[in-house]
């Protein structure tokens, strides 16, 4: 062969092996960064997962630290009915608990929903009784059978009620 003329054939064998070596590093680098992005997802899950359980243990123990004046003067309450025979006592002493108990739950964001008098609606209301009721607009709430907590999204229950309805 002529010495002068370069070996063509050599030349993109080369170029070939420098590409597929460049291929093969971009291609390292970049399984080594999947894998690394992979291995970063895994622990925010991790801890993510871990928050999470924090913050419902947290809140857990919240709300319950709220119910504990509710027991406790419910035991107040049972302690004095074996004690005392003045009923209306007992009954003012529950009643009071009762009241404490709706305050608990007024302050979660869950207050006492037990109107009467107000339109009937669905969203807030279940209703389980139509009543002729003198005086009283038909589709009116005319008693509260259950109260309902909560409001909107919100929303524990809605309450059980009456509703008028056309005399008839």
């Amino acid at each position: 062969m002529n010495e002068n003329v370069p070996d063509v054939r050599k030349e993109p064998r080369e170029e070939s092996a420098a590409a597929s070596a460049e291929t093969d590093a971009k291609l390292a680098e970049l399984e080594d960064r999947w894998l690394r992005a992979v291995a970063d997802l895994d622990n925010l899950r991790k801890r993510i997962a871990r928050d999470n359980e924090r913050l419902r243990a947290e809140e857990r123990a919240r709300v319950a630290a709220a119910w504990l004046p509710v027991l406790d003067n419910l035991e107040l309450a049972l302690s004095h009915a074996c004690r005392d025979d003045d009923a209306k006592a007992v009954l003012d002493g529950v009643r009071a608990v009762r009241d404490q108990a709706v305050a608990v739950l007024s302050n979660l964001g869950y207050p006492r929903q037990d109107e009467t008098g107000v339109v009937f609606d669905p969203a807030r209301h279940e209703a389980v009784a139509a009543v002729e009721r003198a005086g009283v607009e038909p589709g009116n709430v005319v008693e509260v059978l259950r109260p309902g907590y909560g409001e909107g999204e919100r929303q524990l229950r809605p309450a059980r009620v009456a509703v008028a309805k056309k005399a008839g």
